[in-house]
């Protein structure tokens, strides 16, 4: 059966979605790693669609993790942010899906990235922008690589964000183990230390995602580590 733009699609589509993709810097073990996550963010709590493009009261997803897009590329044409189509031409030089995203040419994408250590400051300031003028129902979302935070702009960024009490913010850690800096007491301690809410899961199992994004936190923002197998695994 052929894959047609116009069919709905679940879960079990996403591994023939990524196979429509090909090219020299596919980086499957940093897509793979996201494609859990990624599904349940789109479809079962993010307040976001291709409907929604332009309406403020969206909420906000933001890609740090962007070396890797080719999951967050199927995930956005399963829901109907961009064609199917789209898909074989992933990194060719007249196609919009390149090896990192840009939110000029890809509907629903919120920043350019793939220089690792920016999502989560540019979330930052993306919640105050949002709070400045009062616009507190949008949630803002970070997906960040457990190695991103060896960069100092997360650091400040955690630390910042918690004494200020940014509860529609969220960041989603992806603990694959690829850090070459480990911290003292783990990913979550890290956060909490800075007054986040925090919550470690599973990164495979749905549900425990599920409840992990939905628990409440108020006044405080929220990190979930999600831990899935080693990237050399």
């Amino acid at each position: 059966m052929s894959i047609t733009a116009e069919r709905t699609y679940g879960f079990d589509d996403l591994p023939r979605l990524m196979a429509l993709m090909t090219g020299d810097e596919k980086h499957g073990p940093a897509a793979t790693s996201t494609l859990d996550v990624l599904w349940v963010l789109y479809d079962r709590v993010l307040r976001a669609g291709p409907e929604h493009l332009d309406d403020p009261e969206r909420d906000r997803f933001l890609l740090s993790k962007g070396h890797g897009p080719m999951a967050y590329y199927a995930v956005l044409a399963a829901k109907g942010f961009v064609p199917v189509e789209w898909l074989p031409g992933f990194g060719a030089y007249d196609s919009a899906l390149g090896y990192h995203p840009d939110r000029v040419l890809v509907p629903g994408v919120e920043i350019g990235s793939g220089s690792l250590g920016h999502g989560l400051p540019l979330a930052v300031g993306t919640a105050l922008g949002l709070r400045a003028q009062g616009r507190h129902d949008p949630a803002v979302w970070v997906l960040v690589g457990d190695a991103e935070l060896d960069e100092g702009s997360n650091h400040e960024a955690i630390a910042y964000a918690g004494p200020t009490g940014l509860d529609r913010l969220h960041t989603v850690v992806i603990d694959n183990s690829s850090a070459s800096h480990a911290r003292p007491g783990g990913i979550a301690a890290r956060f909490e230390a800075a007054g986040w809410s925090t919550e470690t899961v599973d990164g495979r199992d749905h549900e425990a995602l599920y409840a992990a994004f939905t628990t409440p936190h108020p006044g405080r923002p929220h990190a979930v580590v999600a831990r899935v197998e080693p990237k050399d695994s």
